[in-house]
């Protein structure tokens, strides 16, 4: 991991220590989309009363990558939507390109963000929407009869790329339903570090599979419309919950995204590390919500999933900076993670 420079070793002490990170990724859209058209007006309401990065950038198209790299610090070589269980020469389904010179193995190991939580006796939870069941290793839902395949779909999980992740005892009570988040949230049992993915109508995605909603399989304006929706109804259950309203209880949300993917290619553009297997995911809104934080704050820094990697290892306290987390050009987003007194 290179040292970091002096300004960037401040600007990590100077991000305080959270109790609860919760990170909502949403999927495809770029930042004029939902801060400019009027698509989304809950969330463009949220990033004008609250923060907003300005200019955050993805590292790659298509999405799994880019949630690799943000609980990993790196793609790993990855450029494309495979199964977790992809290697070079295979041939099982959700397999594709095997026989490409830069094709990698897609399960990865060594260390991640969930070992660097443990590591630091932090308890962690993704909290996946209509994962078939706790700890699945499904690559995607099937289907019912009212209901379209693919709703969740592990390419949008991050976590199950990681060996460390499909060995681990605990999985089925790691990776989980929105069941799970309802109940934390009434409890005030999130752990510390909580990822939260809508399923695939939900994030803005979309299926065009059979039994998909209409607002699902049409238009870009009605998908925007319903996740701006169904994100304004996440905010305001966390809001409710007592990890919020504690007096003493410090909780960031961040709502990202893994790619600019519907104003791509004309925003191929990219921040911070250099790549060449992925050479940038587009300029994509990102909106930092803290009870005790900052409010109208519009920071210009340039950041990527590296920045948000890297301050969440600041807020809460780990050990180090994971990869492309810890190189001196990669800022941690201290002025949306600052806290009032």
């Amino acid at each position: 991991m290179p040292p970091a420079t002096a300004p960037t070793a401040a600007r990590d002490r100077a991000v305080p220590h959270y109790d609860h990170i919760i990170v909502i990724v949403e999927e495809n859209t770029g930042y004029r989309t939902i801060l400019e058209r009027g698509w989304a007006p809950n969330l463009a309401k949220l990033a004008h009363e609250y923060g907003s990065a300005t200019r955050m950038y993805a590292e790659s198209h298509p999405s799994e990558p880019n949630y690799v790299a943000l609980l990993g610090g790196d793609t790993f070589g990855i450029h494309d939507d495979d199964a977790w269980y992809c290697v070079p020469g295979s041939d099982r389904p959700f397999c594709h390109d095997t026989a490409a010179a830069d094709y990698v193995a897609h399960l990865i190991e060594g260390p991640n963000l969930s070992t660097e939580l443990r590591a630091k006796g932090l308890a962690w939870r993704a909290y996946l929407e209509d994962i078939p069941e706790p700890g699945s290793l499904a690559i995607a839902s099937p289907g019912a009869s009212n209901t379209p395949p693919g709703l969740y779909a592990a390419k949008h999980t991050g976590f199950t790329n990681f060996a460390s992740v499909l060995r681990d005892p605990d999985r089925a009570r790691e990776l989980v339903g929105f069941a799970a988040l309802d109940a934390d949230l009434r409890a005030g049992s999130v752990p510390a570090f909580a990822l939260v993915v809508p399923n695939q109508c939900n994030e803005m995605h979309g299926i065009g599979a059979r039994n998909a909603p209409a607002d699902c399989a049409g238009s870009d304006e009605a998908l925007v419309r319903r996740g701006d929706a169904h994100a304004a109804d996440l905010i305001a259950a966390i809001q409710s919950s007592p990890i919020w309203t504690a007096p003493n209880s410090t909780t960031a949300i961040v709502i990202t995204w893994d790619e600019d993917g519907k104003e791509f290619p004309a925003n191929p553009k990219s921040c911070c590390v250099a790549d060449a297997h992925n050479p940038g995911g587009g300029h994509i809104p990102t909106i930092v919500i803290a009870n005790h934080g900052p409010h109208g704050v519009a920071d210009p820094t340039p950041y990527n999933h590296y920045s948000l990697l890297r301050t969440i290892e600041d807020a809460l306290r780990l050990n180090g900076h994971l990869r492309h987390a810890g190189d001196p050009t990669v800022l941690p987003m201290t002025p949306l993670f600052a806290t009032s007194s």
